[in-house]
C-alpha cells in the first residue's frame, strides 16, 4: 500500500526518546520519523503527524492524542500506549487495557491502517525484570485488541535482538539512535513497504570493572535518581513538552 497521512501516537516511545537530532522538534528523530521518511518516498503526496509525548500514561494518550488523530483523518495510524502505566507501582492491567480497546475501535472505525505494538521484554534488565508478568498479560490483552479490530500488530516483545545494549540509549529505559533504527525496520516490514534501512552496530568495547561500576554510578545519578525523584513528586517528564508535529506536515 501507498500511504499518504500518517499519525503517530503515544509516548517517550514514539516522540523518539534516546534518537538526538538537534534540528528537528524537541531535538529528537526516532523511529516514526524513520518511517515517515521511507513512506514519502512512495508518493508525491505525504504528510505526517507525531503527537506523542514522553511521560503520558494510557488515559492522557486516550484523552489527548486519539480525537485529535481521527480529527486529522488519516490512512495510517500508529498508537503505543500503556508502558507508563505499567511501571508505576499498582496498575490495573485488566481497566487500562479495557479503556485502551475502546480507543483502538474508535480509530480503527475510521477505516484507516491501525498499526499496533505490544511492550519490549523485560526480561534482560536487572531493574525492571521484576514487572515481566505484568508486560506480558498486558500484551495478551493488546494482541487481542489488535486482532478484534483488524489491526497490524508489531511485536516488540519479539524483537529479541534488542537485548543488544548497543541499540540503548545510556539513560537504559529508551532507544537509542541503532533501536528506533530497528523498530523503524520492524514498523515498515509488518506494513510490507519497500525499503532498504539496515542497522550497522558499533563493535562492543571491552570494559575493565572500574569503568563498569562508574557508568552505573554515572547511570543513577544522572538517570535513576531524577526518575525516582518524579515519581515521588508526582510529575512526569513530558509536563512542559509539546507534541513535535502536531499537525500533518510535510518531512522536507
Amino acid at each position: 500500500m501507498t500511504f499518504h497521512r500518517f499519525v503517530a501516537l503515544g509516548d517517550s516511545f514514539t516522540e523518539g526518546v534516546g534518537d538526538a537530532e538537534p534540528t528537528r522538534p524537541n531535538g529528537l528523530r526516532g523511529w516514526a520519523d524513520r518511517v515517515a521518511e521511507v513512506l514519502a518516498t512512495h508518493t508525491d503526496d505525504f504528510s505526517y503527524a507525531n503527537l506523542a509525548v514522553r511521560g503520558r500514561k494510557i488515559d492522557g494518550v486516550i484523552a489527548e492524542q486519539v480525537p485529535a488523530a481521527i480529527a486529522l483523518d488519516p490512512d495510517l495510524i500508529s498508537i503505543y500506549a500503556g508502558g507508563n502505566d505499567i511501571l508505576r507501582p499498582s496498575v490495573d492491567i485488566d481497566a487500562i487495557c479495557a479503556r485502551y480497546d475502546v480507543a483502538l475501535g474508535k480509530l480503527a472505525a475510521t477505516g484507516a491502517r491501525l498499526l499496533v505494538f505490544t511492550a519490549y521484554d523485560p526480561g534482560g534488565s536487572a531493574i525492571f525484570r521484576p514487572l515481566r508478568g505484568r508486560f506480558a498479560v498486558y500484551n495478551e490483552m493488546v494482541r487481542w485488541s489488535a486482532e478484534r479490530h483488524g489491526a497490524t500488530i508489531v511485536d516488540y516483545w519479539r524483537l529479541r535482538d534488542l537485548r543488544d545494549q548497543r541499540h540503548w540509549d545510556g539513560d537504559r529505559l529508551h532507544m537509542g539512535p541503532h533501536g528506533h533504527q530497528r523498530v523503524a525496520i520492524a514498523v515498515l516490514d509488518a506494513l510490507k513497504v519497500p525499503h532498504t534501512l539496515t542497522v550497522e552496530l558499533p563493535e562492543h568495547v571491552l570494559r575493565t570493572r572500574r569503568e563498569i561500576w562508574n557508568e552505573n554510578a554515572t547511570w543513577t545519578r544522572e538517570s535513576l535518581a531524577p526518575w525516582v525523584r518524579r515519581r515521588l513528586a508526582r510529575a512526569s517528564s513530558g509536563d512542559t513538552v509539546a507534541a513535535r508535529w502536531p499537525t500533518l506536515s510535510r518531512l522536507d
